[in-house]
């Protein structure tokens, strides 16, 4: 699913996206660790899976899910 980085804390590896329809939903250092990223900006699209109501990965929208 793709969605737009909202906030990124880098000291704690965690922040926030929205989805296409507003919807605002917070990751944590888990996610961004999952995958390849060294660092997120504002704005950015990304990738993201969900387990549940949490993110689970979180990377660019111009990188591979693994798995997908």
């Amino acid at each position: 699913m793709q969605a737009t980085v909202r906030s990124f804390e880098e000291a704690t590896r965690s922040g926030s996206v929205f989805l296409d329809d507003g919807t605002e939903i917070p990751f944590g250092a888990a996610a961004f660790d999952a995958g390849p990223l060294r660092l997120l900006r504002a704005g950015q699209r990304v990738n993201i899976v969900m387990t549940g109501d949490d993110v689970s990965y979180i990377t660019l929208s111009t990188f591979p899910v693994p798995g997908r």
